[in-house]
């Protein structure tokens, strides 16, 4: 039996990249010493043969991200070039009838900015709404949506608590508290400066919403999560909330967390799931929970990142269509989502992963930076154009 789920009429449909996962030729940015990402899928050359795969693919709009070190590769100096070469990729996506979702800050920055501190240094916030308000005057007229910053309180605990991300500081508390803070003023000052070239502008950030549960039903399990959901998903949003024409969500897992006489505070995974090759669990439900949650804001929200590794190509289409299930599920029950963009166009430099981890729609053979299109982008596509879903009922 087959169920159809239709989506509101102008629901935007999309995928999304940042600059230094697929551009390729960044030398001079906080992630290039000791993460380089090579050629990557040269789509700073290869741009548009990439949006007419997307647009092929029916979709409505297209997330990418502007390095900033190429934008401003010494402080205060401004690259004609780079910003030119932006507009260029803007101007390709609008003549293909595709929306554009631009976003100032996705975890890479000049090396200038890293040397003064980085997000622990109190100026930063200052030094990131000068190039946001250079971006802004340059590229409005040809931007749909600004996100002003993407996942603050990922790049703060993996850079100055976990160390896996750059400046790969580990247990500096103080240091990660200031740069959460900093993201918090940066994302203000830099929507202020956006509004105030074009008042209409669409500004919001995107921060990754888990889910999280108490494993036990205690008293105590219950509280904790209170606590670490507040702290983990919502503390930034409740600061910004006056300065968010729209909440971005990305969403990838969801979190268990329990009282243990022997470990105060535990996190438990992949209690006999499904999981992705790294090894998160597919749960498709906590999207719904995640966006009911933000309902209380009254704004609209955009799926801005939503995926999961996949090599082989074996769960990514089922699980578009049960993630979208649970989306068109929050829609009915008043959540004013707005548009959904995968997790991501492309196979890409997955950070501290390297290429080992596939994202893509389109499956990447990056030593010879060619393609091929997986069929669960086809599967996409299908939903894309149709604007509906359509579920296999038992």
């Amino acid at each position: 039996m087959k169920k159809e789920l239709k989506f509101p009429e102008g629901f935007l449909w999309g995928a999304a990249t940042s600059s230094y996962q697929v551009e390729g030729g960044i030398d001079n940015c906080n992630w290039s010493k000791d993460f380089p990402a090579g050629k990557a899928c040269d789509y700073w050359n290869r741009y548009e043969q990439y949006f007419d795969e997307a647009k092929k693919l029916n979709q409505g709009v297209h997330r990418l991200s502007l390095e900033w070190s190429r934008i401003e590769p010494e402080e205060g100096k401004f690259n004609r070039e780079a910003i030119e070469h932006y507009k260029k990729m803007l101007i390709a996506l609008r003549g293909r009838g595709i929306k554009t979702m631009v976003t100032l800050w996705h975890f890479t920055e000049p090396i200038w900015f890293s040397e003064k501190g980085g997000w622990a240094n109190f100026e930063a916030p200052s030094h990131f709404q000068r190039f946001a308000s250079f971006a802004a005057k340059e590229l409005d007229e040809y931007v749909d949506f600004w996100i002003t910053i993407n996942e603050p309180g990922i790049f703060a605990s993996h850079g100055y608590i976990i160390g896996k991300f750059p400046p790969r500081q580990k247990m500096r508390i103080v240091s990660c508290a200031r740069a959460f803070w900093n993201f918090a003023r940066a994302h203000k000052k830099a929507y202020r400066v956006v509004k105030e070239i074009n008042s209409k502008a669409q500004v919001g950030m995107a921060e990754n919403y888990s889910f999280t549960e108490a494993l036990y039903g205690d008293p105590l399990s219950r509280f904790i999560v209170r606590i670490w959901d507040f702290a983990r998903n919502r503390m930034l949003l409740e600061y910004t909330r006056k300065e968010q024409d729209f909440i971005g969500v990305n969403y990838y897992f969801h979190e268990r967390v329990a009282w243990d006489v022997k470990y105060p505070f535990i996190n438990i995974k992949n209690v006999d799931r499904t999981v992705s090759d790294l090894g998160t669990e597919i749960y498709s439900r906590g999207i719904y929970k995640v966006l009911k949650n933000l309902q209380k804001y009254n704004l609209p929200v955009y799926i801005t990142e939503n995926g999961l590794a996949d090599k082989e190509d074996r769960f990514r289409g089922d699980f578009i269509r049960q993630h979208l299930r649970w989306v068109h599920k929050a829609i009915s029950e008043g959540v004013s989502v707005k548009g959904y963009l995968h997790w991501s166009l492309l196979d890409n430099f997955e950070w501290a992963d390297g290429y080992g981890p596939r994202f893509g729609l389109l499956e990447m053979d990056f030593e010879k930076i060619e393609y091929k299109v997986r069929p669960s982008a086809l599967e996409y596509a299908a939903i894309c154009k149709n604007n509906k879903l359509i579920l296999e009922e038992k």
